[in-house]
């Protein structure tokens, strides 16, 4: 492990003949990172937005799966209660892989994934744009006393 620049190197080839990677293991700024899978985005400028648009959408799209009810009141019972298992387990898998974007240590990541959350949050979960904001009841973050 490299104390310099806090980040851990592999071997240079190891048994199974993979080459060199870099893991960061504190927060970084920089375009040349690995996002979710093997050299995406790589060193392009361009690929590396487009990731951060990625992760910033899918940060939304959570969101919008947390505080919207896609099923109606009137629907069957057993269909209704399938639906809403199958989205709760979409929006769960999507959440862990913003949660594996942001363990890439980016900072641009890491911005993308909280400006995603917020503008989610704004559009879908606060009542800033009239009845249509959020079906569940805000959660109280006041200090217990």
């Amino acid at each position: 492990m490299n104390t310099a620049n806090m980040c851990q190197t592999t071997p240079s080839r190891n048994t199974t003949g993979h080459r060199r990677s870099l893991m960061h293991t504190s927060f970084y700024w920089g375009l040349e990172s690995q996002i979710l899978f093997s050299g995406w985005p790589g060193s392009s400028r361009g690929m590396y937005a487009l990731a951060l648009f990625f992760v910033f959408s899918l940060a939304v799209i959570v969101e919008c799966l947390s505080y919207r009810s896609i099923v109606k009141p009137e629907a069957n019972k057993v269909a209704a209660w399938f639906f809403k298992t199958a989205m709760h387990t979409v929006r769960a898998g999507l959440s862990y892989i913003v949660m594996l974007a942001v363990m890439s240590f980016n900072g641009g990541v890491f911005l993308a994934a909280v400006l995603g959350h917020a503008v989610g949050f704004l559009v879908f979960g606060s009542k800033a744009f009239g009845k249509h904001g959020g079906s569940k009841e805000l959660p109280n973050l006041s200090p217990r006393k």
